[in-house]
């Protein structure tokens, strides 16, 4: 199978013919393949959050939509394998997806990762039966964010301010500015939020098989959500840290056939994403495409229906 580059040739010489709609035949056609060589369903959710810095590369609720769309008229009991690229994004929404993949395709559920699922991608790949990743792949920190900001870290310097303010009264003044801007009920979002986003994987990380006991769970929520062990959201957690954790890990590179084709659909993608105004795509095998367009940076966002090319 063809590399990022090669796969750019096959696009350009085939745009001499079929124009625009060359770069959209050629990667239906290795999604199409993929899944031939699978026997599974294939949906592959896309976000363009490495090129384009915008709202909505995110999960979120409008992503069902997708979803929906991408589930019409496929089989229900051949499995779902779902090639996830994403930062992250909302986690109710997040759980609602899962809950609906769920209601369609059960527990046979495999999260496919050629690149990177971050934070709520993270969560996503938790609630799988298993986890196709490569040597290159990367899953993340599932810590959740309060506008923006860790919850974590958010609790950690409020405490910190505490006791050097109990210790020495003079510090006030160093830490009031900082602490002004903590509005209320901010830090008890921040606990329930914690809790909700443990609530949640430990719920995944029980099912389906309950072949983890509860100790492999809480290391496993606790390695994902203690920021102060990540220092960092971004942290990427690689496949040998995964599998060391108990995550149900399988590996690319034990079918070469299988990574070439993974690989493969993944540069139609990232091709896609980088050289036209698309920021988001859920697509199945059958060629149903969910598709977002940046129109421009004044004139708001579109969205595309594709249909299977003929």
């Amino acid at each position: 199978m063809p590399n990022w580059g090669q796969v750019l040739e096959e696009i350009n010489a085939a745009q001499a013919t079929e124009g625009p709609k060359a770069v959209d035949t050629i990667r239906k056609k290795y999604l199409a393949a993929l899944a031939e060589k699978t026997k599974r369903t294939t949906i592959c959710y896309y976000s363009g959050w490495l090129t384009k810095r915008i709202v909505g590369t995110e999960i979120n609720d409008e992503d069902k939509n997708g979803f929906m769309l991408c589930c019409h008229g496929v089989p229900k009991d051949a499995g779902l394998d779902l090639v996830l690229h994403t930062p992250g994004g909302n986690v109710f929404s997040t759980q609602s997806i899962v809950h609906y993949l769920r209601e369609i395709f059960g527990d046979d559920i495999r999260v496919v990762v050629p690149q990177i699922a971050m934070s709520a991608g993270t969560i996503i790949a938790c609630a799988a039966n298993s986890i196709l990743m490569g040597k290159h792949s990367t899953l993340g920190p599932t810590d959740p964010q309060i506008l923006g900001i860790p919850a974590h870290a958010m609790k950690a310097e409020f405490q910190k301010a505490y006791e050097q303010i109990v210790a020495n009264p003079q510090a006030t003044n160093a830490w009031k500015s900082i602490l002004l801007q903590v509005g209320p009920t901010i830090l008890q979002q921040c606990d329930w939020a914690i809790q909700y986003t443990e609530q949640i994987l430990r719920e995944y990380l029980s099912e389906p098989n309950g072949e983890r006991t509860s100790e492999q769970i809480e290391t496993i929520i606790k390695t994902l959500t203690d920021l102060a062990d990540n220092k960092g959201h971004s942290r990427h957690l690689h496949h040998q840290e995964a599998i060391n954790l108990g995550l149900r890990i399988e590996m690319l590179e034990d079918d070469a056939d299988l990574q070439d084709l993974v690989l493969t659909v993944h540069h139609c993608y990232m091709l896609l994403l980088a050289n036209s105004p698309c920021f988001k795509i859920i697509e199945n095998h059958a060629g149903q495409t969910f598709l977002k367009n940046q129109a421009n940076q004044n004139h708001g966002i579109s969205i595309g229906l594709g249909q299977p090319p003929t």
